[in-house]
């Protein structure tokens, strides 16, 4: 099937008199499907169409299914479901789409329905409890450093890997262990104060959030980003009853937990009366983004969510807009040649691509190169790869090879899992090129840090 060619509705007319269907609490709305005209404009921008190369696992497709369940055409079936849970949800799709089709709605709408109504198998679900009952809080995960620590210190991360017997008996364990990333002495550490004053005079009083795996893994972000902002004027409150963004749950179709997850965020920065919550981690942004979304139907806090929504910005989108007043140094003597990588709820779920690229290279000597097929998702996706590995391994390697065919000699990544998807497949691929988050070579940069 080419890509202007439009697929029948009789694909999906099967004789049903079935259970389970859509049930009435928010399904995908009729109105929104009906937008999609059948163009095709999304397909070669679909990862998931990319590698599996069917109109079912393709954004028009699984409209053209949402509409066949919603009319009884089609069962909520696994064949449905597994059409569903192939997709990224990068939202590449949605920027690609000339006829503005808010397929994001549409998907988001489809989750928790399929969470709802359809029965997965035990594994399935065992693995997913696994993943929602650990991720989305930071002091259930605390309790794993030190095991995890003593696992990579005896090397028993590498055995594990050289002998592929996890991967033999369960490709998404094996595919969570091989993303794991560093425990280091920091990830034991609570650096931040409660409050970090502005240098200079105070522009701004803006919240930070620090994210759950972004808090321990990538704690060095976390305390960069507190430095800049403070260089540049802005007094910086990290409330420490804040948990996680809801990010994972939410783009999972898990309603009841993201909900939870989002009115405690909303508590712990109310009455902080600040101008701005900051945020540097793509995926949680978009998330917290749509808090008004996620919490439409609750009475008592609908209109805080929308008030908390307005106020949040990822820090490169804050930084464009207030402006930098900090001098800015060179990171080596000689130019440095990075490639910038966009992640997908950046550039597509919260429109921020030109911001990153002009920070960067207000750092003198920074030449930032562009990636061929740049708007392709990396396959980390929240969850997808470890959920998904097959389809988010082979858009790994793409990713990698486009990223290296710069010829860059650094990558800047502003997300936490597409750095620990890239990180691992150049492992794969044996390559050692540094990944770095840019707003740590803003910092090394105000504080006149040469990179060795």
């Amino acid at each position: 099937m080419t890509a202007s060619s439009t697929p029948e509705k009789s694909n999906f007319a099967l004789d049903t008199s079935f259970d389970p269907s859509f049930d009435l609490q928010h399904p995908p709305d009729p109105q929104l499907i009906d937008a999609c005209v059948h163009c095709g404009f999304c397909l070669s921008t679909c990862p998931s169409y990319r590698v599996l190369g069917k109109e079912t696992d393709s954004p028009r497709g699984r409209i053209y299914l949402m509409d066949a369940i919603n009319e009884g055409r089609a069962p909520l079936s696994p064949t449905s479901v597994q059409h569903f849970d192939s997709c990224l949800g990068c939202l590449a799709c949605v920027t690609a789409c000339p006829s503005g089709v808010q397929y994001d709605k549409l998907i988001g709408a489809t989750r928790p329905q399929i969470e709802r109504n359809h029965d997965r198998g035990w594994g399935d679900r065992l693995f997913r409890q696994l993943l929602f009952s650990m991720f989305p809080y930071p002091d259930r995960l605390r309790m794993l450093l030190a095991p995890l620590g003593i696992y990579q210190k005896l090397g028993i991360s590498r055995l594990v890997r050289a002998t592929g017997l996890l991967d033999r008996f369960s490709p998404r364990l094996a595919a969570m262990e091989s993303l794991l990333p560093q425990v280091t002495v920091q990830s034991f550490q609570d650096n931040l104060p409660t409050v970090v004053p502005a240098q200079g005079t105070q522009r701004y009083r803006v919240g930070m959030i620090l994210g759950c795996v972004q808090r321990l893994f990538f704690s060095d972000v976390n305390e960069a980003t507190a430095r800049v902002l403070s260089a540049n004027g802005c007094e910086v409150v990290i409330p420490k009853s804040q948990g996680c963004c809801a990010a994972l749950p939410q783009h999972q179709g898990q309603e009841d937990q993201a909900r939870s997850l989002a009115r405690q965020m909303i508590d712990a920065f109310a009455d902080t009366q600040v101008d701005a919550i900051i945020i540097n981690a793509a995926g949680c942004g978009h998330t917290l983004k749509e808090y008004d979304h996620i919490l439409q139907d609750d009475p008592e806090y609908r209109d805080r969510a929308k008030e908390f929504a307005h106020k949040v910005k990822d820090i490169q989108e804050f930084l464009g807009a207030i402006g930098l007043v900090s001098p800015l140094h060179p990171l080596q003597d000689d130019p440095l040649t990075l490639v910038y990588q966009d992640a997908c709820h950046l550039l597509h779920g919260q429109k921020i691509s030109l911001q990153p690229r002009q920070l960067l290279r207000q750092i003198p000597g920074v030449v930032v190169r562009e990636p061929i097929d740049a708007a392709l998702c990396c396959g980390s996706a929240g969850v997808y790869n470890m959920l998904q590995p097959e389809v988010a391994g082979e858009l790994g390697q793409m990713k990698v090879n486009n990223l290296l065919n710069t010829g860059a000699v650094m990558i800047a990544s502003s997300n936490p899992g597409c750095s620990l998807q890239i990180l691992k497949h150049l492992e794969l691929q044996g390559k050692s090129v540094p990944v770095i988050h840019p707003i740590k070579l803003l910092d090394y940069s105000i504080r006149g840090i040469k990179l060795t």
